[in-house]
């Protein structure tokens, strides 16, 4: 099992955005209006974004970069790191 820095965070992440989707249904069972709906849904979407940033932020640092021996290699894999780290921010 991969366990990284961020694990217990991202969990909590996860656990908060299953409690808000669980909010969102009950939205739609109580007639909501859409507009709210659709609100809470990119709000939802938002936060998986992060979560999933995280995650990639962590499996880069520790199953890729602890991984690489070769310090040329880790330069470029810094490089790379950067311009998605870049892209991950895009909206």
């Amino acid at each position: 099992m991969n366990t990284h820095e961020h694990n217990d965070d991202v969990i909590r992440r996860l656990s908060r955005i299953e409690g808000h989707v669980r909010g969102i249904k009950k939205m739609l069972e109580d007639g909501q209006s859409c507009d709210q709906v659709l609100l809470q849904l990119s709000a939802v979407r938002a936060a998986l974004n992060k979560a999933t940033k995280i995650l990639l932020e962590d499996h880069f640092d520790n199953c890729v970069l602890n991984k690489n021996k070769d310090k040329a290699l880790e330069k470029e894999l810094m490089e790379f790191r950067k311009t998605f780290d870049g892209f991950l921010s895009l909206k």
